[in-house]
């Protein structure tokens, strides 16, 4: 039985498409059979993935509202080896073409995603920093959410924010939702604001948080504009232990 978990948070730049691209390639370099769905209409996720263009017939967009299943828009990646679906641009305007869709549109990507769910062990949605029915559409479709935090000042208010989101689509569309874990990312050992924001997160969320947080490192933000997840990129970065080590941590979690 496969098992569908979000990454959101609607804050910016606190690490999602970099969390969602490595934890998916970390979890198929394991040896489980992932799928990584961009909906993000910035397409990181899919350049960071190593996704040529020319590779690309149909994307996130058709999928969601078009015919096409998801065996028609997945495309099969050799390094890292998992399937991706694709974004593109033309997801900007796919919030606005849902809203006109009277019934049912919060399940768009729950009804595509149920067919193949177990032809996976991990579904992997890169989620856009924005409220809207896409991310409706993630939460709605999603077991659970991975809620990366940046070890920075504001940190909590973003995750208060997302919280708040995840109880109300509890609420109306997915009551079985739950929070899969908190990853402190960006972090940095040596700076007192990141340990001061790791105490308080955990005295807020105590086991959610995960044992495994993500360091400040320059190898991970080069990396996407090279299109490979950190462990092509370089396999020795401080990045790359990491989210190997978390990507161990959500098998173990789920497995146990």
């Amino acid at each position: 039985m496969g098992k569908i978990i979000a990454i959101a948070n609607q804050k910016g730049g606190v690490g999602k498409t970099t969390t969602s691209i490595n934890l998916a390639a970390g979890m198929a370099y394991l040896h489980k059979k992932i799928l990584l769905i961009d909906l993000d209409p910035q397409g990181n996720a899919t350049q960071g993935s190593g996704t040529q263009r020319e590779q690309i017939d149909y994307s996130t967009y058709d999928l969601l509202l078009g015919e096409q299943s998801v065996d028609e828009v997945k495309i099969s990646l050799k390094l890292p080896p998992m399937d991706i679906i694709p974004s593109t641009i033309e997801l900007a305007g796919a919030d606005l073409e849902m809203s006109r869709i009277e019934e049912g549109r919060e399940k768009q990507l729950k009804n595509k995603l149920e067919v193949v769910k177990d032809d996976y062990d991990f579904i992997i949605i890169d989620c856009p920093p924005s409220l809207g029915l896409l991310n409706t559409n993630a939460l709605t479709a999603a077991d659970s959410v991975i809620i990366p935090v940046q070890s920075e000042y504001y940190a909590l208010e973003g995750l208060t924010q997302i919280l708040s989101t995840i109880r109300l689509v509890q609420r109306l569309f997915n009551p079985g939702l739950r929070i899969e874990g908190v990853l402190l990312t960006m972090f940095d050992v040596r700076n007192n604001l990141s340990l001061e924001v790791q105490q308080e997160v955990r005295k807020y969320l105590k086991e959610k948080v995960y044992k495994t947080s993500i360091p400040r490192n320059v190898k991970l933000s080069e990396a996407p504009s090279s299109g490979k997840s950190i462990f092509e990129y370089d396999i020795d970065a401080s990045g790359a232990k990491a989210y190997a080590a978390l990507a161990k941590e959500v098998i173990r979690q789920n497995e146990g």
